[in-house]
């Protein structure tokens, strides 16, 4: 306990910088682990539709796991669970560098994220605190989205030259990541004593997310994230069958390249959430979500390369201003009630049922041969729709808040 003060002394600390290394790694090994894998499956003649089946068995692990692992980062200190979680990445990865099956390796990947995720979230709400929550925010993302757009471009660039030498460098960046876990310190577990009884835990979880969608404010932030990571990994599926017939081209690496445009954008975005929006005026993202949706509408009827990857930086901008705010409610409102590890898993489980049904419905378009242009369009404008309603409600709900505490 003695040592808590000197990790909690700003944004740049120790603590908050080896996170942000170790959450570099960890993101860049996905994302050029996805790419290499996507690669893998050209490779091997699969079929289209068994793309986004490669994210939905990556994100089934997410909704599996979602009771237990809140507890499991909440129990431990975060930066212990963080290294854990990226040694069954680094396995998941070997499994489909030794030529096993990719859904099976990549699976295992999946648990390992989703283990992970609670822990790299919740320890923010455990280094800084209040507003500097939204910042801290921002340099995660920012440091995640960096690692997004090198894990894309590298792992598309180097699948193009050499498959097994692409997923050998994923294996070798989440060995980087579990050491670099070891520069973490040893915070003291925000939550001990709880049972690890299977139907207990699932009960806990039960419980923890009864709470937070019954709460108007964290209802309002699981809304919007679920959304916006839902829309967010249909669009790197669809950016790939998207290139061979609006662009032509049939590579590994353009899909990447676009991907980082996307990056570039939200890291922008991101900052500029940090310095505009506060916990108190989070409701100033979301002209900024409906936007998102008439971004990618636009984008899909493009047929060439510049006004392709402006399009996608402007989405990309907009989308890191809508999610960081939400992100830093729900992690300190979270932080207040079931505990921080609970909350993102809780947050965890929405985003990954979203993007389950996200891709489950792009696939099956896939299958029945909608127009890859078709389903952007109308993904784009469904997008915008359903933000506008989430703020719709959120200006009733505020609306009425006000009327409550009127004198």
């Amino acid at each position: 306990m003695a040592k808590a003060p000197e990790v909690q002394q700003g944004l740049y600390s120790r603590g908050m910088m080896a996170v942000m290394v170790a959450q570099f790694l960890s993101a860049f090994g996905d994302n050029a682990l996805l790419f290499a894998t996507l690669a893998v499956l050209k490779q091997q003649f699969y079929p289209d539709w068994s793309q986004p089946v490669l994210q939905m068995v990556f994100v089934g692990a997410y909704i599996l796991f979602a009771p237990f692992v809140g507890q499991f980062a909440d129990s431990l200190a975060k930066g212990r669970v963080m290294m854990i979680a990226n040694a069954l990445k680094l396995f998941g990865a070997a499994v489909i560098c030794a030529g096993f099956n990719p859904f099976v390796g990549y699976t295992l990947v999946g648990i390992g994220a989703a283990a992970y995720s609670p822990a790299k979230y919740g320890i923010l709400g455990e280094l800084t605190t209040g507003d500097r929550l939204v910042k801290a925010n921002g340099l995660m993302e920012s440091s995640t989205i960096a690692a997004i757009l090198m894990g894309s471009v590298a792992g598309g660039v180097l699948a193009d030259w050499h498959i097994l030498a692409a997923l050998a460098v994923c294996v070798l960046v989440y060995g980087g990541a579990v050491a670099a876990n070891f520069l973490i310190p040893r915070l003291q577990p925000a939550r001990t004593g709880l049972s690890w009884h299977p139907g207990k835990m699932v009960a806990h979880f039960s419980l923890a997310c009864r709470t937070l969608w019954h709460m108007g404010e964290t209802r309002f932030s699981l809304v919007g994230t679920s959304m916006f990571w839902g829309a967010g990994v249909t669009l790197r599926f669809l950016l790939v069958l998207w290139v061979p017939v609006a662009l032509g081209l049939t590579d590994n690496a353009t899909p990447t390249y676009l991907n980082a445009m996307v990056a570039i954008g939200i890291v922008a975005g991101a900052g500029a959430a940090a310095r505009l929006v506060t916990l108190k005026t989070v409701a100033r993202c979301m002209p900024a979500g409906v936007l998102i949706g008439v971004g990618v509408a636009f984008f899909a009827v493009q047929h060439s390369l510049l006004p392709a990857y402006v399009l996608l930086m402007v989405i990309g901008m907009l989308g890191g201003f809508f999610v960081v705010p939400l992100n830093a409610l729900l992690q300190d409102r979270g932080k207040h009630t079931v505990g921080a590890g609970n909350a993102i898993a809780v947050q965890n489980l929405g985003e990954n049922i979203a993007m389950l049904l996200m891709l489950g419905l792009y696939s099956l378009a896939v299958k029945v041969g909608v127009p890859v242009i078709g389903i952007g369009v109308g993904f784009g404008v469904l997008f915008a729709v359903a933000i506008s309603g989430l703020w719709v409600w959120k200006r009733g709900q505020d609306k009425k808040a006000r009327q409550r505490t009127a004198p």
